[in-house]
């Protein structure tokens, strides 16, 4: 199970890239904080979600 922003999902096994795909997340307006550190967007497709892991996924919002 990892826990993503807080709720615990059995995704362990998939990349990165492709839990953000299957849930729609843009990828150019987010960033993805995996076990307290920052995962590059070059590393999206080979960053593989392990049992245990904690996902943070922030998205970016203009506004003024």
């Amino acid at each position: 199970m990892i826990k993503i922003n807080g709720t615990l999902l059995d995704v362990a096994g998939k990349t990165v890239a492709e839990y953000l795909t299957e849930n729609d997340y843009d990828l150019k307006r987010i960033a993805v904080e995996r076990n307290g550190n920052i995962v590059p967007k070059a590393q999206y497709d080979t960053a593989v979600l392990n049992d245990g892991d904690e996902l943070e996924v922030v998205s970016f919002v203009g506004g003024g």
